[in-house]
């Protein structure tokens, strides 16, 4: 049995792990919890349930950036590797690097810098929940930033992903 967390105000996964009744939703007051059978790949990851949130904002907040992230979907969804990054930082040029390196085609989407544009970039964080740059797509999937494409690289595990 694992756990999926709907929403949290400041309890560490650990606490609210040992909340968790064995079967169907618990709901400890700052933590609602779903436990169900879910695959092996499933992690806590802690979201403002929709209950603790005003219906008089819920459109807001459904749309805050809403056209970045979707071009950022139909890029992954189209395109087998997909590199969002932005200028000024270097581990973007890393990743690209990599991947030609490793004769890998890719997509490279670009937004903004240090200096401006950070609200758009703030909601491809928010949405993936992967907190820098760049955020590395293979076959639709999150692998993370450069270093961790240059681990993928170096074990093989790049080349059958794409197999």
């Amino acid at each position: 049995m694992e756990a999926l967390f709907l929403s949290c105000s400041g309890v560490g996964p650990e606490k609210a792990f040992a909340q968790i009744k064995p079967a169907g939703v618990s709901n400890c007051g700052c933590v609602t919890v779903l436990a169900c059978d879910l695959p092996e790949r499933s992690m806590p990851r802690f979201l403002l349930d929709e209950a603790h949130i005003h219906p008089a904002i819920r459109n807001k907040i459904a749309g805050h950036q809403q056209a970045i992230v979707q071009e950022v979907m139909t890029a992954i969804r189209d395109n087998d590797v997909v590199v969002v990054g932005m200028g000024m930082n270097p581990f973007p040029r890393k990743a690209r690097k990599a991947l030609d390196d490793a004769g890998q085609a890719y997509l490279y989407l670009e937004y903004g810098s240090y200096l401006n544009t950070w609200r758009e970039r703030n909601a491809l964080k928010m949405w993936t929940g992967w907190p820098t740059f760049p955020m590395v797509f293979v076959k639709g999937t999150l692998v993370g930033g450069a270093a961790n494409l240059q681990a993928l690289i170096d074990s093989g595990e790049l080349k059958k992903m794409l197999a």
